[in-house]
């Protein structure tokens, strides 16, 4: 049998065969579908742009397009550009009230030509400044220092990074600073010679060029004349300025302000430096064989933590460093004996500096051996029990009404009344130090109080760091870190200042060979009452 084709009949001639055109999608033959019929607008039909003018307040606006394919919202953002006044302000009256933002053109009949009422009150027009705006590059110097918030860092004139941290941290006490400007420039004390003289007026000189620099300021004078007054910095190795210690250029530069700020050519208190960091401390001194007990004052700047294995804190060391062994001619026995010497504090300074002794004289080497051994230090650190049994006494009212203040922010009820502290006020005054002055000092800014007097606490907050990073007092590298009034923590590495995490702070620490605490000041913290 013949296989079939598939036939069909037209209407007229014979029978054909039926094929479909057909076009591929995927793979699949699919029949193409029909066109449908595309209706196009003669230009004669299109929407003709209209021309008005607008009258609003005393001013014509002429020749505005309006485009009838958009909504009259869009007309009414022009009329913005123009008047000022804001789409949502504007009331235009046309044919049958208000145009509203979404109406119809061809229902509101506008023509070309026509003059519109607008109604509307504009917004402010900004005014330009009446100082023309300055980036912070293009303040002067001086200014830009300012904006910052921090000043600037000191250049390394070969090996003198202990002095540049020395200087950056005593930098950071305003009163040293205030001290300093009102020392006179001429007219020297015969008390002070002239290299202390000199040096002073370096001192005020460099603080002056780093709070009013933002680049780095060259401490070339203030090096010589350190030099100068101090010859042991000026030792040379292989004919380069050897690495000095920190600590003995802290301590000296503190002795030379002492004697020149206390001069009469000095606006300040007699001893303004003394006053700034003097501890005084009462001390017992024992001899265990023959039984003999004195007592003796003495006036120090800074208290040392002495550094042990059974040392892990600042107040352990502290503690240590209170006590002390000393051989002496003891008069009963008619020989030199060996006594034990144990102090207290008597009298608190306003910047409360600390020294940890990491330093000891290696004899093998014959060299200056560093102690790495970490000891944790407080941003916050409270001496109270470090304190002689009257200094004690008299601290105990304001640090009553230090943790009632404390107490209040936590919604907490003050232990005693005003009425109680301002009686115990009449012992509470810090005691005179040997120079007559008292520690309990007027109020002065930044205090809460309008009236009344500010009295220590015995309580500390940390406000500079002096670290050293290497493994000898000789060698290695020093860095001040610094609390600024902002509250910001600055690290000063020579000529590169640098914004650092509070957090951080206290974890110079040691431990290894990372940059350790050295030496560290706290500022007294004060109430008023």
């Amino acid at each position: 049998m013949k296989k079939s084709k598939l036939r069909g009949t037209g209407s007229a001639g014979p029978t054909q065969t039926l094929k479909t055109r057909s076009h591929h999608i995927s793979g699949e033959e699919r029949p193409i579908p029909k066109k449908k019929n595309l209706v196009t607008v003669s230009p004669s039909k299109q929407a003709k742009m209209l021309t008005v003018s607008v009258k609003w307040q005393k001013k014509v606006f002429e020749g505005i397009e309006i485009d009838p394919t958009l909504p009259p919202y869009v007309f009414k953002a022009q009329l913005y550009d123009l008047t000022g006044v804001p789409p949502e302000r504007q009331k235009i009256m046309v044919k049958g009230g208000l145009l509203k933002d979404d109406a119809d053109w061809s229902a509101i009949g506008v023509k070309d030509g026509q003059k519109l009422m607008m109604m509307g009150t504009a917004d402010e027009i900004v005014k330009a400044p009446e100082k023309a705006i300055v980036f912070a590059e293009d303040l002067p110097e001086e200014e830009q220092a300012t904006h910052l918030g921090y000043s600037a860092g000191l250049v390394n004139l070969g090996n003198t990074c202990y002095m540049n941290s020395t200087v950056q941290c005593l930098k950071s006490v305003p009163e040293l600073k205030s001290a300093l400007s009102n020392y006179a420039l001429t007219g020297r004390s015969n008390d002070v010679d002239q290299t202390s003289h000199m040096l002073t007026v370096a001192t005020r000189e460099l603080f002056g060029d780093l709070d009013r620099s933002v680049n780095a300021v060259s401490p070339t004078q203030f090096w010589m004349t350190l030099r100068k007054k101090f010859p042991q910095f000026s030792q040379l190795q292989n004919g380069m300025h050897m690495q000095q210690d920190a600590e003995e250029c802290w301590t000296q530069l503190l002795y030379t302000l002492s004697q020149s700020l206390k001069a009469p050519t000095s606006s300040e208190d007699s001893d303004a430096v003394k006053a700034l960091f003097g501890v005084n401390l009462r001390s017992r001194v024992h001899c265990q064989e023959s039984g003999e007990e004195s007592s003796e004052t003495e006036s120090v700047y800074s208290l040392k933590c002495h550094i042990s294995h059974e040392v892990n804190h600042l107040h352990e060391g502290l503690k240590h460093g209170l006590k002390g062994e000393l051989e002496k001619t003891s008069p009963a026995l008619g020989r030199t004996a060996l006594y034990l010497k144990e102090s207290l504090i008597d009298s608190l300074p306003r910047y409360l500096t600390v020294q940890f002794v990491r330093f000891f004289w290696k004899r093998e080497t014959n060299q200056k051996a560093k102690i790495l051994r970490k000891v944790d230090y407080p941003l916050e650190l409270d001496i109270f029990d470090l304190c002689s049994e009257d200094l004690r006494k008299k601290l105990e009212a304001p640090r009553q009404k230090l943790r009632d203040e404390e107490g209040k922010k936590l919604g907490l009820q003050p232990k005693s009344s005003s009425k109680d502290s301002d009686v115990k006020m009449t012992d509470a005054e810090v005691p005179s130090n040997e120079s007559g002055e008292s520690s309990t000092v007027t109020q002065q800014e930044g205090s809460s109080s309008e009236k009344g007097t500010l009295h220590m606490t015995g309580i500390y907050d940390l406000v500079s760091v002096l670290t050293h990073k290497g493994r000898s007092a000789d060698s290695g590298h020093y860095v001040a870190w610094v609390k600024q009034e902002s509250g910001k923590w600055i690290q000063y590495d020579d000529s590169h200042p640098s914004l650092q995490r509070e957090e951080d702070i206290t974890k110079l620490s040691g431990g290894g060979d990372w940059h350790m605490a050295y030496i560290i000041m706290y500022k007294a913290r004060f109430v008023s009452m």
